[in-house]
């Protein structure tokens, strides 16, 4: 292993201050924010409004989880070649590897959040004079919900691989983007700040999805510390 050209925390630490310094590198940051937001949003209102249904309905089962089963496999770096075909510009190609990313994590764990709801509840509901429009408001989705969280946090990571991915490849701004020109100008030292960079943001997103998803399910218990 060649470790003589990693560069030392000084000198990440003195190039992080520079690139903090300069717009320039907010561009990026910017650039990859909005890409990973816009896309995780077009998952999360496909996978969870898909998942509910194949979970709950049994046509919707039949039809449309096995043409989902048959995409899952295919990595989402896979589909960048074609993505650049089919969208107009690359800030869409990437939004949709993005959100490609993250689809299937989400909707297969609202999947199975629906099929793992209590069945004595919904015949509690039904008892008690619920509607089927009402049992799968007031019963199916906030039994799903923990799972729906589970899958929206998977998903924003899986998001933040398939986005960097694809701004290395077809990008030309956005943190992965600045990485991999770091890495071909031969700058050790930004490709570590890039990767810093990285992991900060993709630490700040999962933390902020569990705490929404916290403050949507306060029935649940919180986990209480030892010596707390």
């Amino acid at each position: 292993m060649r470790f003589q050209n990693i560069p030392t925390p000084a000198e990440v630490l003195a190039e992080a201050v520079d690139l903090f310094g300069t717009a320039g590198f907010y561009v990026h940051i910017l650039a990859s924010l909005e890409r990973i937001w816009l896309g995780f949003a077009i998952a999360g209102a496909l996978g969870i409004g898909l998942g509910l249904l194949i979970g709950w309905f049994r046509f919707a089962e039949d039809t449309l989880l096995p043409p989902i089963e048959l995409l899952r496999p295919i990595p989402a770096v896979a589909w960048v070649p074609l993505s650049i075909m089919l969208w107009p510009t690359e800030r869409s190609s990437i939004v949709f590897i993005t959100a490609l990313g993250a689809f299937f994590p989400i909707v297969l764990n609202t999947i199975h959040g629906v099929e793992g709801i209590d069945r004595q509840l919904v015949r509690a509901a039904t008892s008690l004079g619920a509607g089927r429009a009402a049992i799968f408001r007031e019963v199916v989705i906030p039994g799903a919900l923990p799972s729906i969280v589970t899958g929206l946090s998977v998903g924003m990571g899986v998001s933040w691989l398939c986005l960097i991915s694809a701004e290395m490849i077809s990008g030309q701004f956005g943190v992965g983007y600045f990485t991999w020109v770091a890495y071909g100008i031969v700058k050790y030292s930004q490709i570590v700040v890039g990767m810093l960079v990285i992991g900060v943001l993709g630490m700040v997103s999962s933390v902020l999805i569990r705490a929404i998803g916290a403050r949507c399910m306060p029935w649940l218990p919180r986990r209480v510390k030892d010596g707390a």
